[in-house]
């Protein structure tokens, strides 16, 4: 079994930035950059701040958020930058910033920002520690906070969806259950890690 390193990291420890230049396969129908291709390179750059954080294998397991402020346009450079917001017993809070810079003019704009959630597994695909978090600056401490409050809504909107169902009965006709319903086995793991103990981790 590998032994775990638990020791607390800072957040500069775990920082990521991605460069991308922005091509015409990566384009929608409107002509600009697809949606999806960015959201991808957040998922990429935020894995990696997870596996760097926890210093081993980290899967995704929620997009908390994620915000399309601006259109990416082909021949775009983008920089996505990816830092760890919190974490709790087994999980792992990354937010994304995405800035786009005009190669022509060097005309810079913040196009997207997200948070994702993910949970760090052992050799056998099981959740397992992650190392405390250490919030060096007053900016870090600020993004610290806003993830427990973000944690907090998650966990409310979850019990406030099985309150309701619980009320309302079982659904009519058979649907699959979506990543969200407390009835999915995924939504239970997400509540509680293997000891009980609630923790960030959505």
């Amino acid at each position: 079994m590998v032994g775990w390193g638990l020791t607390p990291k800072p957040v500069s420890a775990s920082e990521v930035t991605l460069v991308q230049l922005m091509e015409i396969t990566d384009a929608n129908i409107a002509g600009i950059v697809h949606g999806g291709t960015i959201m991808k390179l957040v998922d990429t750059a935020a894995g990696l701040a997870a596996i760097k954080h926890c210093g081993g294998l980290a899967v995704t397991v929620a997009m908390d958020e994620m915000s399309f402020l601006a259109p990416v346009r082909i021949g775009d450079i983008v920089t996505v930058r990816a830092s760890v917001n919190d974490v709790g017993e087994t999980s792992i809070e990354v937010g994304v910033r995405v800035e786009s810079e005009n190669v022509v003019t060097n005309e810079r704009a913040h196009t997207g920002s997200a948070y994702l959630v993910f949970v760090a597994l052992d050799e056998k695909g099981r959740p397992r520690p992650v190392p405390p978090l250490v919030a060096e600056t007053e900016r870090q401490r600020r993004r610290q906070r806003e993830a427990k409050m973000r944690r907090q809504t998650r966990l409310a909107h979850k019990r406030a969806i099985r309150e309701h169902r619980e009320e309302v009965g079982p659904d009519e006709g058979v649907a699959p259950a979506d990543a969200g319903d407390p009835r999915d086995p995924r939504a239970a793991r997400a509540d509680e890690d293997p000891g009980g103990r609630s923790h960030l981790r959505m």
